[in-house]
């Protein structure tokens, strides 16, 4: 069967299985030279969808240009049961497989699972019920939960422990395993994802889930008993050095800004919980506080050392002035997730033309409180001039909303995150 026929290839369910929904399943299992283990394997999980599954399933033995009897065997497997399909690639790679079956599929839910069967599956319907719910949009399973049991050897423990405390630092990933084979998405998400995926081996599903993340997706984490294949043919040094490159050149991207995230998450996240309070909002709301109180630090401290020599205008101009770039440039970086150089200039005049209308409403205020009382001293005239940099505040917050959600931001792929 080529890829092209996955698309009407046929989903059965038994007669004694669970009753069937509307609800479709493609679960993938990508081997390369597992003959040995496949029949037992594939038999394990066919029974299992039978007995435990109430959604229609399909089970597709993704061959990676296997050597041994593979296809053989898979075939075999395709003519006894009902519900598994055989795709054959001539090209090494899980990545590979899983983008080639995953794009062609027409169920509802793609799925995928290590040949080996290492994770319990009673986790299955717990991985695909939030996703057929609608609850959320990407399952992982988790051997890393405080809830999960695995049975593994040091070196692997400490191999997957550290790659994910690398991803937590350098991509600031929230989900807590990358790596358990033991994963699912709706179908409509991972077309919208996968053409973005460049990774063909071992870290493609690291990738797509940084991806998922930055989109704004819900993933759902399943705790899973987990028991190590001791036979297993994964070279783990160069699978780690693949994987460090790939978290560099994700990191990397995600840094110029050459991910269009921005487009994603208006495509496929969530809509606002209350109306009228956009998606991500809260978040901006907290970094643009934090980086003001710093910007107020540093325009308090520059208005005092250049008052005595400049003047109360012009110390309040320069301060402002020096502040005001600094502020559009954190905050394009840090609030709203603008990254890369397209449109930066753009983005650095229009934050220049929000510094006008806050140095009009500071310097205003500075113009009153001296016919007021001509003799004010500078401590009065810097209390008065943080109170209106506090109303230029928020003018500059909504301001600054509208430039970077600007056409002009949209393909320098910036993340508005949760």
């Amino acid at each position: 069967m080529t890829t092209e026929q996955l698309a009407t290839g046929r989903l059965v369910t038994r007669p004694d299985g669970p009753p069937a929904t509307a609800v479709t399943v493609d679960i993938v299992v990508p081997v390369y030279n597992e003959a040995a283990v496949l029949a037992d394997s594939i038999r394990r999980l066919d029974r299992h969808l039978a007995a435990h599954v109430p959604y229609r399933a399909r089970i597709v033995v993704a061959d990676n240009a296997s050597t041994d009897d593979t296809p053989v065997v898979a075939a075999a497997l395709a003519a006894e049961l009902d519900r598994v399909e055989v795709v054959r690639l001539d090209l090494e790679g899980r990545g590979r497989a899983l983008d080639a079956v995953w794009r062609a599929s027409s169920a509802t839910i793609v799925a995928y699972m290590d040949v080996d069967l290492s994770t319990d599956l009673r986790a299955l319907l717990p991985l695909l019920a939030p996703l057929a719910s609608g609850h959320s949009d990407v399952a992982i399973g988790s051997r890393l939960a405080p809830q999960s049991r695995v049975v593994r050897g040091p070196k692997r423990e400490i191999v997957s422990r550290s790659y994910n405390l690398i991803l937590r630092t350098s991509l600031r990933v929230r989900f807590s395993d990358a790596q358990c084979g033991f994963k699912a998405m709706r179908t409509d998400v991972a077309r919208e994802l996968l053409p973005l995926v460049q990774d063909t081996g071992w870290f493609f599903d690291t990738e797509l889930l940084v991806l998922a993340e930055r989109a704004g997706l819900r993933i759902h984490e399943v705790p899973v008993d987990w028991v190590d294949d001791p036979h297993s043919t994964v070279d783990i040094v160069a699978t780690a050095v693949a994987d460090l490159k790939g978290c560099c050149r994700v990191g990397r991207a995600l840094a110029t800004g050459a991910l269009p995230l921005g487009d994603l998450r208006r495509s496929l996240g969530r809509e606002p919980l209350v109306e009228g309070v956009p998606v991500g909002m809260v978040g901006q709301l907290v970094r643009f506080a934090g980086i003001g109180v710093l910007s107020t630090i540093a325009y308090g401290v520059l208005y005092l050392l250049l008052h005595p020599a400049l003047g109360a205008q012009v110390s309040n101009l320069l301060a402002l002035a020096i502040t005001a770039v600094l502020n559009t440039a954190a905050n394009r970086a840090v609030t709203f997730g603008v990254r890369g150089a397209a449109g930066a200039v753009g983005h650095h005049l229009q934050g220049l033309a929000i510094f006008a209308l806050g140095w009009a409403v500071t310097a205003g205020s500075l113009l009153l409180l001296h016919r007021w009382s001509p003799d004010a001293s500078k401590h009065l005239e810097l209390t008065v001039l943080v109170l209106a940099n506090a109303v230029a505040t928020v003018i500059r917050f909504v301001a600054l909303r509208r430039v970077f959600r600007s056409p002009a931001t949209r393909p320098s792929g910036k993340d508005l995150a949760r």
